[in-house]
């Protein structure tokens, strides 16, 4: 399956091109719990079926020894996230972002952040996931939340984190009770409307950071004012948006039969999610803070 969040071509759960949520079953929902969704066509529904050459039929589920599972997801998801929580509070507590000190500690931060988009990328092209990339993207990841968050902290407002560590968590029940109940059902147009909309999100946001980079101030007035809230409410949206569609995966690459060490790719993609569904709420924060 071919799952989207903020890196657009991370690896999904699947042997092919395709969203494998979407390939044979256009209802919405998937496979439901507990089902069998391969019961009339296993070759057309299942991207790991293994073919059953004894008995000469088309192709039959796969075995469920080291198989992936929710169990499996929660843990390395915890990892990960742990290993953002970790480097992000040392980056907070040896990093320090008093004058003297802030143009130093921007600077390692920025630098950690391109060293955590290069490895992100590297992993959403390999065939396999890679512990080692996911664990060093969160490790760097961390780090640079870790320097951004103090800065807010510091000279914004002290409550500025811990809103929108809130804000983020709040946005994540809520999406998942929402996606377990069902009101939330992701379908081939609904992940075709979330891709269109977040790549013109990321392409506004890249056209207003080089006008600002090149004429000063915040560029096109897209992060900041009313214009600003505007957006970072867009930008949470779209974050709840990827956290249904890595749900989806997380469904399908169970239902599946994803094998056990792919659950480092719902890791992976959950991770970027929150961190994205994060910023978004610090930015909120910072632009509320400054007009009071």
């Amino acid at each position: 399956m071919r799952s989207s969040n903020p890196v657009f071509s991370r690896r999904g759960f699947s042997r092919d091109n395709g969203y494998a949520g979407f390939n044979a079953q256009q209802q919405a929902g998937g496979p439901a719990a507990g089902t069998n969704p391969y019961a009339t066509n296993p070759y057309a529904t299942n991207p790991y079926a293994q073919p059953d050459v004894q008995q000469g039929a088309p192709l039959q589920a796969p075995a469920h020894t080291g198989a992936m599972t929710i169990d499996d997801v929660v843990t390395r998801t915890a990892i990960t996230l742990g290993t953002v929580f970790v480097t992000a509070t040392l980056a907070w507590l040896l990093l320090p972002v008093d004058p003297a000190n802030l143009g130093k500690s921007y600077g390692i931060g920025i630098g950690a952040a391109l060293v955590a988009f290069v490895l992100a990328m590297v992993q959403s092209f390999k065939r396999k996931a890679s512990p080692a990339l996911i664990l060093g993207y969160a490790a760097f990841e961390g780090v640079f939340l870790g320097v951004i968050s103090s800065a807010v902290s510091t000279y914004v407002t002290a409550g500025a984190v811990p809103q929108a560590v809130l804000g983020t968590m709040a946005v994540f029940a809520g999406v998942l009770i929402a996606y377990k109940m069902r009101w939330i059902r992701v379908t081939r147009r609904f992940y075709g409307f979330v891709m269109a909309a977040a790549i013109g999100f990321v392409l506004l946001m890249a056209v207003n950071a080089l006008f600002a980079v090149f004429g000063g101030g915040d560029g096109l007035g897209f992060r900041s004012g009313g214009l600003g809230i505007v957006f970072g409410l867009i930008g949470i949206v779209l974050g709840a948006c990827f956290l249904a569609l890595d749900f989806k995966q997380v469904e399908d690459g169970i239902a599946y039969g994803a094998p056990r060490e792919e659950s480092w790719l719902a890791a992976f993609g959950l991770t970027m999610t929150l961190v994205w569904i994060y910023l978004e709420f610090l930015r909120l924060v910072q632009i509320f803070a400054g007009e009071d």
